[in-house]
């Protein structure tokens, strides 16, 4: 869940907390989107220099609920082709319990440093050398060992959602899943999917079953740009995980990973 930081979202951590507390969340983490240098991106994250002010209204959070919900400190970062070692240094600044990793930009063919997604064109080809270029952006992203998991896995079917066809994309999808497997991180199921253009959960079911065969770590997510989007779907969103094979989901303290039973976490739930 994201705060007012970030250009894109409303509500300070603390309505987030309350509205977690409201679903029978027993905590939450903030990932706000990570600063990055020269500009980039700008409009749809924190500056650098608001990097300690991000860290002070988390923390101001955590004090407040300290004795009824737990709030922990994590952030959203984008993998972008040679901007590793900032995001190395900057994950090296904080005591952060989470580092979601996102793509949203790539360079080579597609125009970098646009608001979102690089839109194909008409042409389907077009439309699978875009998918071809995110899915292995995000193998590589697992490989820099930068993240504990990935956020929205399949985001870039809402840049070409007339092209969507995970039938056709079985191979690319299966090339990045080996390797994001073979790194250990998690990937996550966000809920917010069903909000955009193309409305289902990220990722959707044939790639998460892919997941789960592979067995790689599942993270689920609500994505909140406003408190009243916390924990939202998430019983259905469990319901999707548990038929694609999982029994538990993963949660992160102090960058590591631990598991609740799908029963647990359902239970929880109001």
């Amino acid at each position: 869940m994201h705060t007012p930081m970030c250009h894109h979202a409303i509500g300070d951590p603390e309505e987030y907390a309350e509205q977690a507390l409201e679903m029978g969340l027993s905590g939450i983490v903030m990932t706000c989107h990570s600063p990055m240098p020269n500009g980039f991106s700008s409009w749809v994250r924190m500056a650098p220099h608001e990097f300690e002010e991000y860290l002070a209204l988390i923390e101001r959070a955590r004090v407040a609920f300290d004795d009824r919900l737990t709030v922990r400190l994590g952030m959203e970062s984008d993998y972008f082709p040679g901007m590793e070692s900032w995001l190395e240094e900057l994950h090296g600044r904080a005591d952060f319990h989470y580092i979601l990793g996102s793509v949203h930009y790539f360079l080579d063919e597609w125009e970098p440093h646009l608001p979102s997604l690089v839109r194909a064109q008409s042409e389907e080809s077009t439309a699978m050398r875009l998918f071809e270029a995110y899915f292995a952006a995000l193998a590589d992203s697992a490989e820099t060992g930068l993240f504990d998991s990935l956020a929205h896995p399949d985001l870039v079917k809402n840049a070409a959602p007339d092209f969507w066809d995970p039938a056709k994309l079985t191979d690319m999808m299966a090339a990045s899943l080996d390797r994001i497997a073979a790194t250990g991180v998690a990937m996550e199921l966000n809920t917010s999917g069903r909000n955009k253009k193309y409305a289902e959960f990220n990722p959707c079911d044939p790639m998460l079953r892919m997941m789960a065969e592979r067995d790689i770590p599942i993270v689920l997510g609500s994505d909140s740009h406003d408190p009243g989007r916390v924990a939202d779907a998430f019983v259905e969103a469990l319901d999707a995980i548990e038929a694609a094979g999982y029994s538990a989901v993963s949660v992160f303290e102090n960058r590591t990973r631990s598991e609740i039973t799908i029963a647990d976490a359902r239970s929880a739930l109001v």
